[in-house]
Parts: C-alpha cells; sequence; structure tokens
C-alpha cells in the first residue's frame, strides 16, 4: 500500500518505483472492475491511487510510462469475445470530490464558452448508476449489435446477451435510421440478494455485490445464463446518431424515454452550483433507500450545441463532472507539523500522523494548506472549522476523496492535551534561514532566499531538467540531488550543468569512476547535455521556474518575442513601469483600508508615497509594458513575477550565465500553408460566434501569434461590434481590419 510518502518528497528512484507499483495495481483493478467482474480496491482507493499517479507523472514526467493509467479509459476486451470498435469513442468522466470542484468546473465552464454569471447556464443532474457501461446499436429500428465499454475505442460484441434483458427494446419506433443508445446495465439490490440466495443454494460462487453481479451475468458466453439473471437496464446517453435526438440533454433523455427506454426518474435540471450540490444532497440522503447502487452525481451541460462547443479532453468530456460521495473519515493524532520549501519558496505545512488507515489506505501524512488554515480560517478572516485551530498533539480528522495528501478535516476540541500551544508559523525558512514573506493577497508564505536556499536551488533544478523543460537524458531528480550535494563536481545553478564536462575533465575523481555511473553513462550524460545547447526558446524559459510562468505561458512568451535577447530587452526597458503598477496596486490597497483603519494619517501617507514611486515612468517603458501585458495570455500578475526575475540581479546573473552556453531556437508557425501563418493577430469587440478563447486557439493552429494590442507589428485586426481604441488605431496604423465573417472566411472555417 501507499506508505504516504508526499510526492514533493520523492526521490527520482522512489517516483519510478512509485509508478511502477501504481501502473500494476491499478492496471489489475481495470481488468478486474471491467474484465473479470471482481473489484479488487474500493472505488475511492482507485480515485485516489489514479490522482497519485497523476501527480507523480506531473513532477517527473520524464517517468511517465507508456502503459500509463493517466491515458487509459477501462480495460480491454475479454477474450472471448468478438470486438467492436465505437464509431464515438466512450468516455471516462472527470471526478469531483466537493462542492468547490463543482463551483470550479460551473466556473471553467463559463470560462471557455465566454459566458458570464449574468447568463443562465443550465445543468442536468443524475445520479451516477454503479453497474457496466453498454452501448446499443439500431439501424433502422432495429438492435442490431450491443457492446461494452471496453478501453473506450474497442469494447466486446455482447448482443446475445443484450437481447435478453427486458429493459432493452429489440425494435424502436420513430428513431433515427443509426442511433446508438448508451447507459448502464445493472442489478437492483432485491434481485442480488435473491440471486445469491440461489447462487448459494446450488453450491456455486456469490457475487459480491451487485455491480459484479450484472457484469459478470452480461459476460457470459452462454445467452441463456444472462437470461436467468434479472438484469435491467437505465438509458442516459447516445453514441452515433443519424439525426438529432433533441437540443438539449434533459430532452434526449426525454426523447430516449419515448423510444421505450427506461430513464433514470431522479434526473432533473440546474441552473446553478446551489441548484446541482441541492440535487446531489437529495440523493445522497435517499442514496441508502434506492433500490439500486450509485455512487455519485453526473452534471452535464444541457444544451447540446454548448457540449459540442466545449468538446474533449484526451479521455473526458469538458462539458461533464461526475461528483463522487465521500470516502472515508478517520481520527489520528497529530505528531508533528513540518514545514516543506518548494521551487517557489513556499512554505508548505504538512502534518505528521500517527498512521490510521482511510479508505483501505495507510496515511500517515496529510496537508494543513498554509497557515491560515491551521489557525482556523480562510485566506479572506473568515472561520473554518467553527474557528478551531490545529495544534501539535490534537485528534484530528483525516479525510480522503481521491488527493494525492489527505486533508485534515476537523479536530476534537474534547481530546485536546492540556498545555498544549497554538502552532505558530515560521516568519524564516527554516533550510536557509531567510525571511519567509507573505505578500498581500498571498495565502503563502515563501522563502525570499531565492538560490540560496538549498530547498529552492534543488527544486527549481529539477525543474529544470524536467520533461517539459531540458529534458536531459541521464539527469533526473536523482542525480541532481546527488551533483547539489557534491563538493568536487557541484550542480548548484543551470549553467553549471553545462561546464560539467569540462570541469570532470580536470577532477581527479572521474564521474565516470563514481557510484552509479561509468564510463558509458557517464559519456551519455555528457553527449544528452551536448544536445540541449541546441533548444527551443519557450523550454528555456519554462525551464527557468519563473512564478506564474507555465509552459503554456512559455510557449506564449516565445511566440511574442521569438528571441531570448529580444525579450529580456524589453522587460529591463518596461521595468520602471512594472514599478509603477505595483506602487499604484500598493496604493490602491492602502486606500480601501483605509476605512478600516485607526491611524488614517499614517495611512494616507503610505499610500501617497508609494503611488510616488510610480512616478516619472519614461515612455519606452509604458510602451514596452503595454505591449508585454498587451500580449495574448500574459497578464499583470506574470509580468511582475517576469520583471522582477529579471531584475534580481543574482537570478539574472545566473541566467546570463546559462544563456552564455545555449543556442536558443526561435519557435515555427504551426501551419506555413495557412494564410494567417507568421502573422500577428489580434481580436477586439465582441465575438459573436465563437469565445476568445476559441479564436486565439483558432488562430494559433494556424501558425499565427495573438497579441492583445495593436501595434506596428500587428498585420490584422478582427473586430466585432464594440470595437473602440484598437479599431482606431489599426486605420491610423493602415493595418488590415476584418470583421468576424471575413475573419472566418480568411481561415476557410464556417
Amino acid at each position: 500500500m501507499n506508505d504516504g510518502t508526499p510526492v514533493g518528497d520523492m526521490t527520482e528512484q522512489q517516483a519510478k518505483a512509485e509508478l511502477a507499483r501504481l501502473a500494476e495495481l491499478l492496471n489489475r483493478a481495470n481488468t478486474a472492475y471491467h474484465q473479470d467482474d471482481s473489484p479488487e480496491i474500493p472505488d475511492a482507493d482507485y480515485d485516489a491511487f489514479k490522482i497519485r499517479n497523476a501527480e507523480i507523472e506531473a513532477r517527473f514526467p520524464a517517468l511517465k510510462r507508456k502503459d500509463s493509467p493517466s491515458d487509459q479509459v477501462g480495460a480491454a476486451p475479454a477474450e472471448g469475445f468478438a470486438k467492436v470498435t465505437h464509431s464515438v469513442r466512450m468516455l471516462s468522466l472527470s471526478n469531483a470530490f466537493d462542492d468547490e470542484d463543482i463551483s470550479d468546473f460551473v466556473t471553467s465552464v463559463r470560462k471557455y464558452l465566454g459566458k458570464g454569471t449574468e447568463t443562465a447556464l443550465v445543468f442536468t443532474a443524475e445520479p451516477k448508476i454503479d453497474g457496466l457501461s453498454l452501448s446499443l446499436r439500431y439501424e433502422n429500428g432495429q438492435l442490431v449489435q450491443a457492446a461494452t465499454r471496453g478501453d473506450g475505442e474497442t469494447g466486446e460484441n455482447v448482443t446475445a446477451n443484450a437481447r435478453t434483458i427486458d429493459d432493452i427494446p429489440q425494435t424502436l419506433d420513430s428513431a433515427p435510421d443509426i442511433l446508438e443508445v448508451r447507459g448502464e446495465v445493472y442489478m437492483s439490490h432485491a434481485d442480488f440478494e435473491a440471486l445469491n440466495a440461489r447462487q448459494d443454494e446450488a453450491g456455486q460462487k456469490t457475487f459480491a455485490n451487485p455491480r459484479n453481479a450484472a457484469a459478470g451475468s452480461m459476460r457470459q458466453l452462454d445467452p441463456s445464463i444472462t437470461r436467468a439473471r434479472p438484469l435491467k437496464f437505465f438509458a442516459y446517453a447516445w453514441g452515433e446518431s443519424s439525426a438529432p435526438l433533441a437540443d438539449t440533454q434533459f430532452g434526449a433523455i426525454d426523447r430516449l424515454k419515448t423510444l421505450g427506454f427506461s430513464t433514470n426518474p431522479l434526473t432533473i435540471r440546474a441552473d446553478s452550483p446551489a441548484q446541482m450540490i441541492a440535487h446531489y444532497r437529495e440523493i445522497e440522503a435517499q442514496r441508502a433507500t434506492l433500490d439500486y447502487d450509485i455512487d455519485g452525481v453526473v452534471y452535464k451541460v444541457d444544451d447540446l450545441g454548448l457540449q459540442a462547443r466545449l468538446g474533449f479532453r484526451s479521455t473526458t468530456p469538458r462539458w461533464a463532472i461526475a461528483h463522487k460521495f465521500p470516502a472515508e473519515l478517520a481520527w489520528t493524532h497529530l505528531e508533528a507539523i513540518d514545514i516543506q520549501v518548494g521551487r517557489t519558496g513556499a512554505l508548505s505545512p504538512v502534518a505528521r500522523l500517527t498512521p490510521v488507515t482511510v479508505g483501505g489506505v495507510v496515511v500517515s501524512n496529510a496537508t494543513l494548506h498554509n497557515e491560515d488554515y491551521i489557525a482556523g480560517r480562510d485566506a479572506s478572516g473568515n472561520e473554518i472549522r467553527g474557528g478551531k485551530d490545529i495544534r501539535v498533539g490534537d485528534w484530528v480528522q483525516v479525510y480522503r476523496a481521491g488527493d494525492v495528501i489527505p486533508k485534515v478535516a476537523d479536530v476534537d476540541l474534547s481530546r485536546r492535551p492540556d498545555g498544549t500551544e497554538p502552532y505558530i508559523f515560521p516568519e524564516t525558512c527554516p533550510i536557509c534561514g531567510s525571511d519567509a514573506v507573505r505578500e498581500e493577497g498571498d495565502a503563502v508564505r515563501r522563502c525570499t532566499g531565492g538560490l540560496i536556499c538549498a530547498a529552492q536551488a534543488v527544486e527549481k533544478l529539477k525543474h529544470f531538467v524536467s520533461r517539459a523543460a531540458f529534458d536531459i537524458e541521464g539527469l533526473g531528480a536523482k542525480q541532481i540531488e546527488a551533483f547539489y550535494a557534491d563538493d568536487q563536481l557541484p550542480v548548484r545553478e543551470p549553467a553549471d550543468i553545462f561546464t560539467l564536462q569540462a570541469r570532470d575533465s580536470q577532477n581527479l575523481t572521474k564521474l565516470a569512476n563514481r557510484d552509479g555511473w561509468g564510463e558509458t553513462s557517464a559519456g551519455n550524460l555528457f553527449d544528452a547535455i551536448e544536445e540541449k545547447r541546441d533548444i527551443q526558446l519557450a523550454r528555456v524559459i519554462f525551464g527557468l521556474g519563473i512564478r506564474h510562468v507555465g509552459e503554456v505561458a512559455a510557449q506564449d512568451l516565445a511566440r511574442h518575442f521569438s528571441t531570448w535577447e529580444a525579450m529580456a530587452t524589453a522587460l529591463d526597458t518596461a521595468r520602471p513601469a512594472a514599478l509603477a503598477h505595483r506602487a499604484a496596486d500598493a496604493a490602491a490597497e492602502a486606500e480601501r483600508a483605509l476605512a478600516a483603519s485607526e491611524n488614517r494619517r499614517a495611512r494616507i501617507s503610505e499610500a501617497r508615497k508609494k503611488a510616488e514611486a510610480g512616478c516619472d515612468v519614461p515612455d519606452a517603458a509604458t510602451t514596452a509594458w503595454a505591449d508585454l501585458i498587451g500580449s495574448d495570455g500574459i497578464g499583470p500578475t506574470m509580468a511582475l513575477s517576469l520583471s522582477d526575475a529579471f531584475a534580481n540581479p543574482e537570478e539574472r546573473a545566473a541566467m546570463d550565465r546559462l544563456l552564455a552556453h545555449l543556442r536558443p531556437v526561435a519557435p515555427e508557425a504551426r501551419d506555413l500553408g495557412s494564410p494567417v501563418a507568421g502573422k500577428t493577430v489580434v481580436f477586439t469587440g465582441t465575438l459573436e460566434k465563437m469565445t476568445r478563447a476559441e479564436a486565439k486557439a483558432r488562430a494559433e493552429s494556424l501558425g499565427a501569434k495573438v497579441s492583445g494590442s495593436v501595434s506596428a507589428k500587428t498585420d490584422l485586426l478582427v473586430a466585432g461590434p464594440g470595437a473602440g481604441s484598437k479599431a482606431k488605431k489599426a486605420a491610423d496604423l493602415g493595418i488590415e481590419t476584418l470583421d468576424e465573417d471575413g475573419w472566418l472566411a480568411l481561415i476557410g472555417a464556417t
């Protein structure tokens, strides 16, 4: 079982071993659940293991296995049945475990579609049946094929067995010529108990639960056995269809009902997270009285047109999510609170617990989030847990719902030992002793030591060699830790990696002669390092590990500036404007706090001083700053983080030392044959046929660079209704301007 080691504490060797363990465990669990109909682990444990696997892959991307459970849906079809390739893939759903996840889901849908909270957005909410997924294909109203989900693309042909289920119509009236109806085969609790009684009386194997019984019955090679089993079917979705069933999810389900299928009567429409969660609570309260097993509630965007726009991720749709019922809770003793320091200097508190089994997993660590959470309040100062703080020595309730590190959910004050003291969150870094500062509006306290902090330096180096960054073969987290601690051949900053071979040649103790190395492995490492001197600019930017600059942002920056020199010059030029922006923010915050301040005069003085720091900004700085934050995907927060990093003398010197060894490669247009490849495009006004996110994604896929501001470098302005100053500036500069229809015609879209 998982020993609770946080992913942040893992060495590369531990991570590799854990990924191998999880791959074996999850693949075996998939086979047991989807093929053998005999689950080996609880659903909550399966969710937890899968998320832990994903977290380790995110931290050690180079270690991702070819058989990674992250890329799998279900399991391969079992032997003994003919294979069926689904015309429309049968995907799994992403999971939610608390109310906040549902609010985040709705927010993400609104953001993707460009719909504000003032616009109605309706969802369906239905019980998540715990059974066997089945796809039924009808042609000209006749049932011609039934298939299990399998791995999502290929399932098992169980047509003969499906014909024995009373809930599955053999013929349909007034249905589309081609219609694939999808749903869940299940067994009621009463029928399950009766079946097990008959099995036991006959001296045959009994089933562990109704889901196993339903799936096992459906996979009988002899249809007469299936016929003798009391199986039922709920329809809730569809695959290929030659004609739409309806305009909405709810309407389509109602249409399936009129065609003769059983649909779940607990399905409703909801137009807010509050209504969705309220229905979840109602279903959860009825769970014990339902005559079938459910393990959560599924929410789907009701409008099928919006579903089509939202589309799919690799294995899940963007328009649906499964709100799972809670996993187990357990109480245990809090032995200590440790502070871990991450790549960006964040001080993260971790609870060290007396080991306890929660949902079948032994837990010895849990996240405590931040200092506010420990103190019993949220980031706004409001009480959580009734204001109860968390202290070393407390008895705490541990909650697991798929989290890699479980959460401490509550405290039992009746068992609090006498003499315990409130936990004092450190204001200095436990690793390097530098000040740990919590900035205004930030929930996290961060070490200010930068590269002098060993914890940050090591984590930054691990990030630098990660798969999405420099991805140097043979140089992973384990090797970075060893080189960082090595006094004879140290690697303390990225540039040291590229001087490693030269320094090794002058060192008496050659790398090839050290434990874990040999002539071949050392030579391979030096060759791999040499290959990375020519590297994509986006990888260089991402590899620096600058706060707020992720992989996508690094690609945006690389496309915007094309060269390292252009980016560095722009950031240097924009620095006065960046400082002015920060000063203005600070002044505004001070003014907002004025009403609550007892010392009005001091607050006014502070606000004025901070505002004055932003005066007299050169025009060149203002222009450079506007260009930076005007670039699509680069906002003020990220721009300030970049500016701070480039203005920090130690960090800048380390960057310069690194760049002296590199030849960054400018990004190439992704579709050189498109009419907008290599051009800079600006969208302004209201787009009526697509959201801004859709427009940007489409333009970039055609090789264009999308900017948020008009300048002499702009090639094309796409102006919708409400276009203002950008349209005027484009006209003044003689820049070609198109309306939305003109843009769609240009790129060949409809």
